[in-house]
């Protein structure tokens, strides 16, 4: 089944509910998005494009945006959403090696892209944008549940990125995951588009439409904290996906301008650490709004769930140790910590998180090499270390190969950053490891704070919290930590910059 039946499903029985919003703007209702979104699945079938073949969204957080991707998914096609954050170069790599056959692109990003792709590309707006919208009406086109309908590129913090097929059948997986691990979402709802639709937010969309909710665009394209706080306060009953350091900037913003985020009603958070001081102090600023996910492009959206319970709650004996983890499995997969042999391990022992289910990609474009070393006995090798609980409540340490070795024994960063992350006068916090002769690596901070840096309070606080062993031999003050378009700090160009100092 075509996911983008829930739209024509929606848009037959309440064609004139509201849809798309740009700011306070009403700017299509359901039946019209369909449809529009036939009318560009007719386009894109005259122009040759077959079930199958790839579409390329290289766009800016527009109601444009669900517009191209609906007429992309009723045409058969699978749609390839790249990050309006990447160099054009990034995206016509991405571009070339999905194989897609037309881009559709903003009018801010399109000039850029054409100069460096031959591929044929639609600029929204334009009198081409225009035809298409207006031919003769197509679809929904038929497809099966195994069909690709999402090339997601990873991050590609290592080397090039990895093209993840994802398709109809995950994506309703997800989102029916979603409705009975996360959150319930009704038509009454307001979806609020201000972290990339390329990434969790516009995978996000599609329960969605198929609930009949309102679909908000800030006139600012992106994130923008006062921005968020007001339409969330006309809207009302406002679903938000976050990153770690949009929740932190949008609390920061608050507090400044005394408000209590009226109208938010749930904000998901993933892609990147949380540390328990930073949602600790969210949780007592918008109440129990917040829900956290852990998955990866490779299981979008769909390893483990933290409910808005855990997060908020503050009465169980546990309390903390639950807020730290990502709480537990999703209801269609299967989730274990193994060892290198990949044999289960009891509860909170430390190895690598594993898991398998419908939410699971099939494999990676075009690459059965990183496939086979990914996919194994039908587990997806997540790369993450952690531990879980009797109760089934998943910690995750850190990517494996983040974990540093000291003497013999596993320090994991991130339990060196929570504990400096809970020192009043640090804002960031990234810990990797930087080769030692004697102890094989030593643990070396790079600290964002307000201030002078002040080692020897840091290095106290540290031991009120952790072992001696796992405290930072070395502090290095930084105005910022390097990120990827996604928010993840860099730590591979930290380490870089620790070898060209060595």
């Amino acid at each position: 089944m075509n996911v983008a039946q829930w739209l024509a499903r929606r848009a037959e029985l309440q064609p004139d509910r509201p849809a798309l919003f740009l700011g306070r703007d009403a700017v299509m209702s359901y039946g019209a998005l369909h449809e529009v979104a036939c009318r560009l699945a007719g386009a894109l079938a005259a122009r040759g494009i077959a079930s199958g073949d790839r579409v390329a969204l290289f766009m800016k957080n527009v109601p444009d945006y669900l517009l191209a991707e609906y007429g992309a998914w009723y045409a058969g096609a699978a749609v390839v959403p790249i990050n309006a954050k990447l160099h054009p170069k990034e995206a016509a790599w991405i571009i070339a090696d999905s194989g897609t056959s037309l881009v559709i692109a903003t009018p801010d990003l399109a000039p850029g892209l054409a100069a460096v792709t031959d591929v044929p590309l639609v600029e929204t707006g334009s009198a081409a944008w225009q035809t298409l919208c207006a031919a003769e009406p197509s679809g929904p086109a038929h497809r099966t549940p195994d069909d690709l309908a999402w090339l997601f590129y990873t991050s590609g913090t290592t080397g090039r990125p990895k093209g993840v097929i994802i398709t109809h059948r995950m994506l309703m997986t997800m989102a029916l995951c979603y409705q009975w691990d996360c959150d319930l979402v009704g038509g009454e709802d307001a979806a609020l588009y201000a972290a990339p639709l390329s990434h969790g937010a516009g995978l996000y969309s599609v329960m969605h439409v198929a609930a009949g909710a309102r679909h908000v665009f800030p006139p600012s394209g992106g994130f923008d904290a006062t921005e968020v706080l007001d339409l969330a306060a006309h809207h009302g009953r406002v679903h938000m996906f976050m990153a770690p350091t949009m929740v932190q900037r949008l609390t920061r913003e608050a507090r400044a301008q005394g408000r209590a985020g009226e109208g938010l009603r749930t904000i998901v958070y993933a892609g990147g650490p949380m540390y328990s001081a930073d949602i600790i102090e969210a949780v007592e600023r918008f109440g129990p709004v917040f829900v956290q996910i852990y998955g990866q492009g490779e299981c979008p959206m769909g390893i483990t769930a933290l409910s808005r319970h855990d997060v908020a709650d503050r009465s169980h004996l546990r309390w903390r140790e639950r807020l730290g983890s990502v709480g537990r499995a999703q209801s269609a997969v299967e989730v274990r910590v193994a060892d290198e042999n990949g044999q289960t391990l009891p509860p909170d022992a430390v190895g690598e998180i594993q898991v398998r289910g419908d939410i699971v990609m099939p494999g990676y474009w075009q690459n059965p090499q990183a496939t086979a070393k990914t996919l194994v006995d039908g587990w997806l090798l997540t790369g993450d270390m952690g531990s879980m609980d009797a109760d089934g409540y998943v910690t995750l340490k850190d990517r494996s190969r983040d974990m540093i070795i000291s003497g013999g024994t596993n320090i994991y960063p991130r339990e060196v950053e929570e504990a400096l992350q809970d020192h009043p006068a640090v804002f960031e916090v990234a810990v990797v490891g930087r080769p030692h002769p004697e102890w094989g690596e030593e643990v070396v901070a790079f600290v964002v704070c307000d201030g002078p840096l002040d080692e020897a309070a840091l290095d106290a606080h540290c031991l009120d919290r952790i072992a001696r062993f796992k405290r930072p031999k070395v502090y290095i003050r930084v105005e910022s930590l390097p990120k990827n378009n996604y928010g993840k700090v860099l730590k591979t160009e930290l380490r870089e910059r620790l070898a060209a100092t060595s």
